[in-house]
């Protein structure tokens, strides 16, 4: 298969390495690598409530709601966002590595399998919504306002 064939054709389950040599796609499989991502989002913590270091919970200083529940369950990494629900659907619809979340309300929450089929910047973009979702109503109106 030639260079050009291979462009239309993204194979990521398949691959050990973090990102498919014929792929613009950056590939996020890891916990640390999710976590240091939802860092970046501000004014957040990670905790483990559990006392189980299997289960990494996103929170946000003020509130303190969680808003990512990162852990390992069999040979992946895991993570429940939260989501309206009217996007919980086309999420599920668009990628088979997102289902009903594990362990939390369906309606509100899904899972997202970091097995290499979804493509890093959705994974960004689910926890971002969950982040906002979840923020300090007060911050989420000022915001608007300001847009």
């Amino acid at each position: 298969m030639s260079r050009a064939d291979s462009t239309r054709i993204c194979i990521r389950a398949s691959l050990p390495e973090r990102k498919d040599p014929y792929c613009e796609e950056e590939l996020m499989r890891e916990k640390r690598e999710v976590v240091t991502y939802c860092m970046t989002l501000g004014n957040v913590y990670e905790d483990y409530p559990f006392h189980d270091d299997n289960w990494c919970v996103m929170r946000h200083k003020g509130t303190k709601k969680t808003f990512a529940y990162i852990y390992t369950r069999g040979d992946y990494v895991w993570v429940n966002v939260k989501c309206e629900p009217q996007w919980r659907d086309f999420w599920r619809e668009a990628f088979a590595s997102v289902v009903p979340a594990y362990h939390m309300n369906k309606t509100h929450w899904n899972s997202v399998i970091l097995d290499g089929t979804i493509p890093e910047k959705e994974i960004k973009r689910m926890i971002a919504e969950s982040f906002d979702l979840t923020r300090d109503k007060k911050k989420r109106a000022e915001d608007s306002m300001r847009r």
